[in-house]
């Protein structure tokens, strides 16, 4: 099973429902308190212990990150994110999702292609094996390379996957083991 989730759920019920999980994918939309005050009505801190404890528990994590310009794509923002979801394990993927106006965000722009790069390319600085740019489709960002040889493995376009070529989830060029759930 596969649990979407914003990360604010008590220790209790995580507990209780992790024997029952094998991934989730958590949006971890600020490193900033005041932005999760603001636009979520919640906290930072409950969130990011979420993501400690289900790695603890041994649940699958992958993070995603809306970039909203202006309110979350500051350089420093982004390592303090990237920075913790190394924490988590370097081979924890990071999706950093383009934004689209919208609702009570209409007034602002999309999110520039060039922003996911840049906060790709300071993922992959942070030593992270797996950053996707997500919402652009065709963009390169959205598939899956091999950490060790660098030739991609899967290969999607927008939330189909075209081809996958793990063999018995290893990189087929070189064998190195692609991690994740199901590979």
């Amino acid at each position: 099973n596969n649990f979407v989730t914003n990360g604010y759920i008590s220790e209790e019920a995580l507990k209780l429902i992790s024997p029952y999980l094998d991934a989730a994918n958590v949006d971890l939309k600020s490193f900033k308190q005041d932005f999760y005050q603001k636009f979520c009505g919640a906290k930072l801190q409950p969130v990011l212990n979420s993501l400690k404890l289900m790695k603890k528990l041994g649940i699958w994590v992958e993070v995603t990150t809306l970039i909203i310009p202006g309110l979350n794509d500051s350089e420093d923002e982004l390592k303090e994110i990237a920075n913790f979801v190394f924490s988590l394990g370097k081979e924890t993927p990071w999706h950093l999702s383009r934004f689209y106006p919208h609702y009570k965000l209409a007034d602002l722009p999309p999110t520039p292609v060039e922003t996911l790069h840049q906060a790709r390319e300071i993922g992959k600085s942070a030593d992270l094996k797996y950053v996707y740019s997500g919402n652009v489709p065709g963009d390169e960002g959205e598939n899956t390379f091999c950490p060790d040889c660098g030739k991609m493995v899967i290969k999607r376009y927008g939330f189909q996957t075209l081809e996958n070529r793990l063999k018995q989830g290893k990189c087929p060029n070189c064998g190195t083991k692609i991690a994740g759930i199901g590979m």
